[in-house]
């Protein structure tokens, strides 16, 4: 493993883990209203191409990260899509 390399996968892990605190919150509280639905289906659209990227590429540090901030990424775009058109935002929980 090459320095490049593990700068790749040191910036993989930092990219991916600014999403977790994000993604706790969502789960614990399944509140989203401030957060934007087309910002998330955009960011879950990118990542996934990043994935394909890195999965052409055969560039594990781009596969990891972009697999698991993706994964993090579609739980929460589901939960504000579940509350946005299911729940409906008005009968979202608090975040008391």
């Amino acid at each position: 493993m090459d320095y490049i390399e593990i700068l790749g996968l040191a910036a993989a892990f930092f990219t991916t883990v600014a999403n977790v605190p994000q993604a706790i919150k969502v789960i614990r509280t399944r509140s989203t209203k401030s957060l934007s639905a087309p910002a998330y289906a955009m960011l879950f659209l990118g990542l996934s191409m990043w994935t394909a990227y890195g999965i052409i590429r055969s560039d594990l540090p781009v596969i990891l990260g972009n697999v698991i901030a993706a994964v993090l990424c579609g739980t929460i775009l589901c939960i504000k899509l579940w509350y946005k058109y299911v729940v409906g935002e008005k009968e979202e929980p608090s975040e008391n």
